[in-house]
């Protein structure tokens, strides 16, 4: 005999089901159809082409691995959100992280691939002004889902986010969107340290957590390196070369040559070349096998 409460259950986790397309399709919807999604050049392209959307349980042990892999600080999706709302009494299962992945477009890869020092000015402008599409993108979400009933916040928006000093990586944040997407099944890290997805590594990435139990996306590997050539097969390297400063070797990615290249090195270029204020690099995103794919060894063979 099927009882009233097990209805209920049955109705109630269908509707939690329901959620992921449904987000889903709010991110796909703003990136292919809002006018916010512009580099703001003359022509007014878009900034990014259509998204990768991933989900991941708010107690998946990753993020609890996190706080010794990245440092104390980092706050698992149970922190963050009880910041943001600490009359909720959450547990950590009943939150979900979305991630998104924001591939820059082909013009943009074309042009800053045939750069050898300096960002090109589309990815200078994705830099920045598409970094604002992402931020106006995680506003959006929160919004949709407050309006719906479903509590949420974007960790990187949070005024309470900041950089830290990391003992292993040097720099690092309270909260680090590459790795709720790696923790949500869109990608691995390079030896640059950018994460490879199926839409390759010239992307942006941005993330939220929400009061809802969406099924996780499956998380296709067990390796952290799992998609770059570099690692699982001895080979390619070749974002080594593509680094203006040396600040990828085999040793892996030296952030303080990075961003010494990055500020001041190309802010003053982009403010003198193009004429605003910005800066970039992604020389390391461009013109290697991951760049718009996940690679494999066949992509080297035709390098």
């Amino acid at each position: 005999m099927t009882t009233i409460s097990s209805e209920r259950g049955k109705m109630s986790t269908d509707r939690e089901r329901d959620h992921g397309p449904w987000i889903e399709g709010l991110i796909q919807d703003f990136i292919d159809h809002s006018p916010e999604n512009t580099l703001q050049n003359a022509v007014n392209e878009k900034a990014f082409d259509s998204p990768l959307v991933g989900f991941s349980k708010g107690d998946d042990p990753l993020y609890e691995a996190y706080k010794m892999y990245v440092g104390s600080f980092h706050w698992t999706p149970w922190e963050i959100f009880t910041l943001a709302f600490p009359e909720s009494g959450v547990k950590p299962e009943d939150l979900t992280v979305i991630a998104w992945i924001l591939p820059q477009t082909r013009a943009t890869r074309e042009d800053n691939r045939r750069e050898r020092i300096y960002p090109s000015e589309r990815w200078a402008r994705a830099r920045i002004f598409g970094e604002e599409v992402n931020i106006k993108l995680r506003q959006f979400v929160v919004s949709a889902l407050l309006e719906s009933g479903i509590e949420a916040v974007a960790p990187m928006l949070f005024p309470q986010w900041e950089r830290k000093d990391s003992e292993k990586y040097v720099f690092a944040s309270t909260w680090s969107e590459r790795h709720a997407a790696y923790t949500s099944g869109l990608g691995t890290f390079g030896l640059c340290d950018g994460l490879i997805t199926p839409k390759g590594k010239a992307i942006r990435v941005g993330s939220v957590v929400a009061r809802v139990r969406i099924p996780p996306t499956v998380r296709p590997y067990e390796d952290p390196h799992a998609y770059c050539l570099f690692y699982t097969e001895g080979a390619c390297g070749l974002c080594i070369d593509r680094c203006p400063v040396g600040a990828v070797t085999e040793a892996g990615h030296d952030k303080r040559k990075c961003r010494e290249h990055i500020r001041p090195v190309s802010a003053d270029y982009v403010k003198s070349h193009y004429g605003f204020d910005g800066y970039g690099c992604g020389l390391c995103q461009t013109g290697v096998p991951c760049e718009s794919k996940i690679p494999t060894m066949g992509d080297l063979e035709r390098e």
